[in-house]
């Protein structure tokens, strides 16, 4: 692994040491940004991308994957607090295709919170990964879906279709798809490095993700299922095994140019840690002038919405131990997203990247990397482990 490069306040030296601890493994490169009470305190990088051969440096950008969906909540709430946008009201409200199939009456915290049951496209839906890059078809075809449950009632993880369903209601709201509102509204007053949409002109700065991982077969995923009790030929198994299917097409599209340059809130930002990390710090306080959210509006973001249900049908027989903590759009922490602890609120992303605010302590954090190894599963990412320790000890103090 190349030197760590960066600066670190006073006191925050422990974390530079534990991020140089964290990323000595990896083949990769990565990016460490915290903010304390608005100001940067610790902001750090190394490492290489390793498919263009070069240093990763402050200024790479990389795809972050669901570190996205932080970002699309962030907009639906700045929405709400204007009074644009009410969180309780039914989606059709601002939507009105989208009460078809008896969802008339759905109201917009559950397609926050992934309780609304729509967590992918059926087979045939006719919308595979080359599809995800079409806006109208992916939202029309929700739009006309039935629950795959109960709105409510459950909840699953809705890995894709989270940013269609919340950004479709922000473009109804606002006039502006997702990717733009992002632009106009959060990144242009913070001076951020954050898009959904790449231009062409910041192409050259990106590091593509890589993973030598593995990944199960479709046919090991069935036979995981069976093995639990999950019946493979009911309508939600048939949905979650159809996005398992494209998974790797989908991860290679969003390597390409084509999906850099499309919108796919749930995934497909592109840019740095320090840009993330100074989003954050403006959901809980001023930055240079800019705040994102009022102190009652982050409040109600991140209460968790997901407590006391369960996956719905057959696969809340799956053990899970370590469920998804969810609130308005944004996870909260659990074993396997620490953050800071209760009270943190934010967004991990496919492979290992981290974005999150802590009011109570007044941290906010971005961590980007390019090597795909957190599986949100086993436990926290390892390299975040060391700095996670260390910044925990900087605030308890």
């Amino acid at each position: 692994m190349s030197e760590v490069s960066g600066t670190v306040e006073q006191g925050y030296e422990a974390v530079r040491e534990g991020f140089a601890a964290g990323q000595a493994a990896d083949e990769g490169g990565a990016q460490l940004c915290i903010y304390r009470h608005g100001k940067k305190v610790v902001d750090l990088w190394c490492g290489r991308d390793k498919i263009n051969d070069r240093p990763y440096t402050d200024q790479t950008i990389t795809v972050m994957m669901s570190c996205s969906k932080g970002a699309v909540a962030t907009a639906a709430h700045m929405l709400s607090e204007r009074g644009l946008l009410d969180l309780d009201a039914p989606v059709t409200t601002y939507w009105p295709e989208f009460g078809q199939a008896g969802k008339q009456d759905i109201p917009v915290s559950d397609l926050l919170s992934h309780r609304v049951g729509l967590s992918g496209f059926e087979p045939d839906s006719g919308v595979g990964p080359r599809e995800l890059l079409d806006w109208n078809r992916s939202t029309c075809v929700l739009a006309a879906m039935a629950p795959l449950w109960q709105p409510g009632s459950a909840y699953m993880y809705h890995a894709v279709t989270y940013g269609y369903l919340v950004g479709e209601v922000i473009r109804r709201v606002s006039g502006k798809t997702p990717g733009r509102f992002i632009a106009d509204e959060i990144a242009k007053p913070l001076d951020l490095e954050l898009w959904i949409g790449l231009p062409q002109s910041q192409e050259h700065r990106v590091a593509p993700h890589f993973s030598d991982r593995p990944a199960l077969t479709l046919e090991q995923w069935k036979q995981l299922m069976a093995g639990f009790g999950i019946d493979i030929n009911s309508r939600l198994a048939q949905t979650m095994v159809h996005g398992l299917i494209g998974t790797d097409e989908a991860i290679q599209i969003m390597r390409s140019r084509e999906g850099h340059a499309a919108e796919i809130p749930a995934g497909n930002m592109i840019g740095n840690a320090a840009s993330l990390a100074r989003m954050y710090a403006a959901t809980i306080g001023d930055v240079d002038g800019v705040r994102l959210l009022k102190r009652e509006t982050m409040e109600r973001a991140r209460k968790w919405q997901t407590s006391g249900l369960a996956a719905p049908g057959d696969f809340a027989k799956l053990p899970n131990p370590d469920p998804q903590r969810l609130a308005l759009g944004y996870e909260l922490n659990r074993r396997a997203e620490p953050m800071l602890g209760e009270g943190s609120f934010g967004h991990a992303g496919a492979g290992g990247r981290m974005g999150f605010a802590h009011p109570e302590s007044g941290i906010a954090l971005g961590y980007v990397c390019n090597n795909m190894l957190w599986d949100g599963i086993r436990g926290p990412d390892d390299r975040w482990v060391p700095w996670t320790k260390a910044l925990n000890d900087i605030v308890a103090i």
